[in-house]
C-alpha cells in the first residue's frame, strides 16, 4: 500500500508536469489546488529536491519544477524514496537486500522464488508508469467520460 506521503508526492508530481511550464509553481498552489497540509507537501517538496527530481526557485515568483522531463520520472522512483523496497520479502529487494531470518537456504527457498517474480513484474510496471503516462492515462479517462 502506498503511503499517504507518496501519494502526495506522486499528485504534487504530477501536478507540476501537468501545469509547470513555463516556469515553477509555489508550494502553497499546490497544495491548495490538491487539497493537501501544507507543511506536509513542503516537507516532501525538499524531499524529492534532495533527490534531484525537483529544482527549486527562489523569490517573489518562485517555486517548484520537475528538474527532468515528466516522462523520465518513475512510480518506482517515487515508492522507493517515500517507501523504500518494493519487494515483499527483503531476500528479493534490488537496493534494500537482508538475508531473511526464517530461510535456511535461498537457492532452493519456494517461498523467495514466487516473491522474486512478484518484485521483477511489479518492478518493471512501476518503472514503466511514468508521470507522463498517468497524464496521459488521466486525460483518457477524462475525455471518455460521459454525462448523464
Amino acid at each position: 500500500m502506498l503511503s499517504k506521503k507518496t501519494r502526495y508526492a506522486i499528485k504534487a508530481l504530477v501536478h507540476l508536469a501537468e501545469k509547470g511550464e513555463p516556469g515553477p509553481i509555489s508550494v502553497r498552489t499546490i497544495a491548495q489546488e490538491n487539497n493537501m497540509p501544507l507543511k506536509f507537501l513542503e516537507s516532501i517538496l525538499v524531499e524529492l529536491k534532495n533527490a534531484r527530481i525537483l529544482k527549486s526557485t527562489k523569490g517573489k515568483y518562485g517555486g517548484y519544477s520537475l528538474n527532468k522531463p515528466a516522462g523520465e520520472i518513475s512510480m518506482a522512483d517515487i515508492m522507493r524514496l517515500f517507501d523504500g523496497a518494493i519487494a515483499l520479502l527483503p531476500c528479493v529487494s534490488v537496493n534494500f537486500y537482508e538475508p531473511c531470518e526464517e530461510c535456511g537456504d535461498e537457492a532452493t527457498c519456494g517461498i523467495r522464488e514466487v516473491a522474486l517474480e512478484i518484485r521483477n513484474r511489479t518492478a518493471a510496471q512501476l518503472q514503466a508508469a511514468t508521470l507522463t503516462d498517468i497524464l496521459e492515462r488521466e486525460a483518457k479517462l477524462k475525455g471518455g467520460a460521459t454525462t448523464a
